[in-house]
């Protein structure tokens, strides 16, 4: 009896106003986030979350209270494990979820496929661009808390699948809807906007930037729209250091100089949480009516969309099945015996030195 055990990783979200420190906490003492030796960064990590808490305390106060990500991650995986049993890739499927910061947390995960006994394990994050800070802190953590736990298991990892097509059609049928809801106030422009990084991760190869502009003229290409307007921008900078650009409150000020309707898409997050509750709808969509916007409309995320979950789906039976995989990269190190991107091997043109897949490493099933 074969048991295929599936465990899919996102951010995570405070559950309570009173988790909203701890929450933080975690993020700032993240290496992946905070490049500091331990013990400055965990000192660093103590006085920002303490300083930052009331102020991202009054933001979960505008939505609830909490963040909502978690329960859209649970429908996500009831969704993806339906539609896996539907294929018939093993007699029993589990899917997980590991959360990077908050419950339910990777030990917690960990524990919960040990217990499953699973023959095959299969690491699927929920960010389509892969970068350092996101989905490499993810399966890394996963990596040492499954060895330091004693999990033992054929182990396949799923690194990235920007312009996968359930996921391109899932957002493609998103924004087509918001763009013809906004062109009745004229011609709109569409703002594809994802999480920002600093530019300094960039620099040193990280290939979450190229990624989110591959999903971007994928969508655009799925609409049928070839005189679309349409720009790629990055919200949630915060701190000194440069940001990649262009700022998305930037070009909602130039959309409101020229007059044009807006159209925000957040394509990098496949769930609702402050970054688009609050900062999307809230504070943008206040920045676009002081500045004359004409109309806002902001896309949802994809949450559990049909065209998604199948996408999701075919990843995992794509990494599974040897025939399926073929080009993904065998022994890859720790984290996995399978690396497996969207189309098997490398996704990423060689300038980017952070990709997982090491150039020149690419082999045949």
């Amino acid at each position: 009896m074969s048991r295929l055990a599936v465990v899919v990783f996102n951010l995570g979200g405070p559950d309570s106003l009173k988790s909203v420190k701890p929450f933080l906490f975690n993020l700032f003492n993240d290496p992946a986030i905070v490049g500091l030796p331990t013990v400055p960064r965990w000192l660093m990590a103590k006085v920002v979350s303490a300083r930052r808490a009331p102020i991202a305390r009054a933001i979960y106060e505008r939505i609830g209270g909490r963040s909502p990500l978690v329960e859209q991650t649970e429908a996500q995986t009831e969704a993806l494990k339906a539609a896996l049993e539907g294929r018939g890739v093993a007699d029993e499927v589990g899917v997980f979820m590991a959360m990077r910061y908050w419950h339910p947390m990777t030990r917690d995960a960990v524990d919960q496929v040990k217990a499953f006994r699973p023959d095959t394990v299969i690491l699927l994050p929920l960010y389509p661009q892969y970068s350092s800070s996101t989905s490499g802190s993810s399966l890394n953590m996963w990596v040492r808390t499954a060895e330091a736990r004693g999990l033992k298991a054929k182990t396949y990892t799923i690194c990235c699948y920007p312009t996968e097509t359930g996921f391109v059609s899932a957002l493609a049928d998103l924004t087509k809807a918001g763009v013809d809801k906004a062109r009745e106030h004229g011609p709109p422009r569409v703002l594809f906007s994802a999480h920002g990084l600093p530019k300094i991760i960039i620099d040193k190869g990280d290939p979450y930037q190229s990624q989110v502009e591959m999903t971007a003229r994928a969508i655009v290409e799925a609409m049928g729209l070839p005189d679309l307007d349409w720009v790629v921008c990055y919200q949630s900078r915060v701190g000194p250091l440069e940001w990649i650009g262009p700022d998305t409150d930037s070009e909602i000020e130039r959309a409101g100089r020229d007059g044009v309707p807006v159209v925000v898409v957040p394509l990098a997050f496949v769930s609702e949480h402050s970054e688009t509750l609050v900062e999307l709808d809230l504070e943008y969509g206040e920045l676009a009516e002081e500045r004359g916007v004409p109309a806002y409309v902001r896309v949802p995320t994809v949450q559990a969309h049909d065209a998604f979950i199948t996408g999701l789906a075919d990843l995992v039976v794509r990494a599974v099945q040897p025939e399926a995989g073929d080009g993904c990269l065998i022994e890859a190190g720790p984290a996995s015996e399978r690396l497996c991107s969207q189309v098997g091997a490398r996704v990423c043109s060689g300038e980017w030195a952070m990709c997982p897949h090491v150039p020149g490493q690419d082999q045949k099933s």
